[in-house]
């Protein structure tokens, strides 16, 4: 990366960057799932989507915080 020129770095780090955080938003998604299904809350593939689909890390967080006291996946995706 060194060889780069400077504009080029800066697109290769905010690519990174992007990188990182698509994947941590997935992990995420993947521990709600876990904990509705944990639960016992089922889900529809629709409902799976609808999670699995989302690009809002704020959202995603919420729904991290509020996975474990609700009984509904409509309960979390009220919020859309």
């Amino acid at each position: 990366m060194r060889n780069l020129p400077p504009e080029r770095r800066a697109e290769a780090r905010a690519a990174g960057r992007e990188t990182v955080r698509v994947a941590t938003r997935a992990r995420l998604v993947r521990a709600v799932l876990a904990f509705l299904d944990g639960n016992g809350v089922h889900l529809t593939e629709d409902e799976r989507e609808r999670f699995n689909s989302c690009t809002d890390d704020a959202r995603v967080e919420s729904w991290l915080f509020m996975a474990p006291f609700v009984s509904s996946a409509s309960e979390l995706l009220a919020e859309e």
